[in-house]
């Protein structure tokens, strides 16, 4: 008899589902379809892990791009050593808490026309991608920050994220105030 030997493959349920990682940016903004084509480019002829994930950011949404704040630059710096670029794939504003701006070279997206004037005023620099892109080609002594991206109101509807803490849609938007929703349970004598 003729003995038939075939390697068996393996029946994979998620064969047809699709790849939600984008490829190109939704944005139509010429200078950002310049970043992607420069940071796709080092992504792919670096052996760099930082300008794979710049590149990811980049053609983020703007949700998943949420600002940073100049505090939350300070707070990060400070055990970092002088030379070190902060990294922001994003908006970067200013915080009028911080009363002194700290002496930083930070690297960004978008910068709010405070913050700029802060920083250079401290002595510090204010860098675009291509300039970062020049100057630490494989992203060395870099420090990537991005904001928290649960800090839209929305989020605090989604019980996925907040759990019992989650807060009801209502028709009247308040701190406290839950309108006519409230007002069945509300005693006949509290007229």
């Amino acid at each position: 008899p003729v003995h038939y030997f075939c390697t068996m493959g393996i029946d994979l349920a998620h064969k047809h589902r699709k790849n939600t990682n984008r490829k190109a940016p939704n944005s139509e903004d010429p200078y950002l379809l310049l970043l992607v084509r420069l940071y796709r480019f080092l992504a792919r002829r670096t052996e760099s892990g930082f300008n794979r994930v710049v590149l990811k950011r980049l053609m983020m949404s703007r949700i998943h791009r949420p600002v940073v704040s100049l505090s939350n630059v300070k707070r990060h710096l400070a055990n970092k050593p002088e030379n070190t670029i902060v990294v922001v794939v994003g908006t970067v504003v200013d915080d009028e808490r911080v009363l002194e701006a700290p002496k930083v070279n930070i690297c960004g997206l978008k910068f709010s026309q405070a913050v700029r004037e802060r920083i250079t005023k401290a002595g510090g620099r204010v860098l675009t991608f291509d300039q970062l892109a020049l100057e630490r080609p494989n992203g060395e002594n870099t420090f990537l920050l991005q904001g928290a991206r649960h800090n839209r109101e929305a989020c605090r509807h989604f019980a996925g994220l907040r759990g019992k803490s989650t807060v009801p849609y209502t028709r009247t938007r308040g701190h406290t105030n839950r309108g006519p929703e409230r007002s069945h349970t509300r005693k006949k004598s509290h007229k």
